[in-house]
C-alpha cells in the first residue's frame, strides 16, 4: 500500500507539469498586411444602384461603433456604365442629414435610423432615374480610392415569377410560422435564386416599437441563396424563415431572448422577392453565408469568401425582380 503512495505523484507530475506549461503566455507577432479595399453593392430592377465603399478591418480590431464607421471611405470616385452610358454616383453621408431625413435614408439603405445616427455611413447612389436597374442590362462598376481602383460587372436577369406563395404556422405555435413558395424552375438553362421578404404592416400599440413599419426594407435570411443543381426544370414547394436586418434591436429580432425571432406572425403582411442572380453573384452570397454558418466550429473547413471584385474584394450583385405579396391568416 505505502509503494503504491509513493509512485503514484511520479506519475501525476509530467502531466501537471503539461498543465501548468500550458499556462505560459505566449506572444505572438501578426504579420502587418496592405490595407484591402471592399466594395458591396447592389442593384435591383427598378432601384438605384447603392454602393459602400471601404477598407477591410483586420480580424483582431476592436469592432464598435466608431470603427465601423471609419472602415467607411468617403471620397471615392464612383462610376456606373450601362449600355456605353457613364453614370457618375454621387456620395451621401449619414454624418450630414439632419434626423428628418434619417428615416428616409433608413428607407434607402436598410438599415435602421438608430444605427445610422450613431454612424457617419457614406453611399453611394444616382438619383438619374436612367441609372436605375432594368432586367437584361450590364451594369459595370469603376471605384477609385486615393490611387487604387477596383472594378467589376454584373448583368440584372430576367426574373422567372413565384407560382404562389402562403403563410403556414410551424409546428404547435399558436400564431408564428414560416413563409411557403411554390415555383416551376426553367428548363434547359441553369439558374440562381435570392429569397428576399419585407413585412410592410405597423407594429400595434402594445408593442414597444408602436406605429414603426416592421421591415425598413427587404431581409434576406441565411440560406437565402440557392441555384437549380438538383431541381432544373422541376416545380417544387419550399420554405424560409424570417430574416434579421443587420443592426437591428427590435425585441423580436433578438434570438436570445424573443421566441417571434425568425418567424413570421399572424397579422403581418409580408411583400416576397425571389430574385434571380447571375451564378458568380450566387457563389459569393453562398461563401458568405457559410462562413457566418459555420463560425466557431472547430469541424469547419478552412474557407474565404467568393469575390468578383476586380482589384479589391466585396461583391457587386444585380438582382430581377419577380415580387408578391402574402398576408398572414
Amino acid at each position: 500500500m505505502n509503494d503504491s503512495l509513493i509512485t503514484k505523484p511520479v506519475f501525476w507530475l509530467p502531466v501537471a507539469l503539461c498543465f501548468v506549461a500550458c499556462q505560459r503566455e505566449i506572444d505572438v507577432e501578426l504579420p502587418q498586411v496592405a490595407p484591402v479595399n471592399v466594395i458591396e453593392g447592389t442593384i435591383f430592377e427598378g432601384e438605384a444602384p447603392i454602393v459602400f465603399v471601404g477598407e477591410a478591418q483586420g480580424y483582431f480590431d476592436p469592432i464598435d461603433a466608431s470603427s465601423l464607421g471609419q472602415s467607411f471611405l468617403p471620397g471615392a470616385i464612383v462610376q456606373m456604365t450601362v449600355d456605353g452610358v457613364n453614370y457618375p454616383l454621387d456620395e451621401l453621408c449619414t454624418g450630414d442629414l439632419p434626423p428628418e431625413l434619417l428615416a428616409t435614408a433608413e428607407e434607402l439603405l436598410g438599415i435602421s435610423a438608430e444605427v445610422l445616427a450613431q454612424l457617419d455611413l457614406c453611399v453611394y447612389t444616382s438619383f438619374s432615374p436612367e441609372a436605375t436597374g432594368q432586367a437584361g442590362h450590364r451594369y459595370d462598376l469603376d471605384v477609385t480610392v486615393g490611387d487604387a481602383t477596383m472594378t467589376a460587372s454584373t448583368e440584372i436577369l430576367e426574373a422567372i415569377p413565384l407560382d404562389s406563395a402562403w403563410f403556414q404556422i410551424t409546428g404547435t405555435q399558436d400564431s408564428l410560422g414560416t413563409m411557403y413558395g411554390r415555383f416551376t424552375d426553367p428548363a434547359m438553362e441553369e439558374n440562381a435564386y435570392r429569397w428576399y421578404a419585407k413585412r410592410i404592416n405597423l407594429r400595434p400599440d402594445w408593442d414597444p416599437l408602436a406605429g414603426e413599419v416592421k421591415d425598413a426594407d427587404f431581409v434576406a435570411p441565411l440560406g437565402s441563396v440557392f441555384d437549380d443543381e438538383f431541381f432544373n426544370g422541376l416545380s417544387f414547394d419550399f420554405s424560409a424563415f424570417r430574416g434579421v436586418a443587420a443592426g437591428s434591436t427590435a425585441w423580436d429580432d433578438d434570438f436570445g431572448n424573443s421566441p417571434e425571432a425568425g418567424y413570421f406572425k399572424l397579422g403581418d403582411t409580408v411583400v416576397v422577392r425571389m430574385c434571380s442572380i447571375e451564378e458568380e453573384v450566387f457563389q459569393s452570397i453562398r461563401s458568405y453565408e457559410n462562413l457566418i454558418l459555420s463560425q466557431g466550429s472547430p469541424f469547419a473547413p478552412p474557407a474565404s469568401m467568393i469575390t468578383n471584385v476586380e482589384g479589391g474584394f466585396g461583391l457587386w450583385a444585380g438582382y430581377g425582380i419577380s415580387q408578391d405579396t402574402v398576408i398572414c391568416e
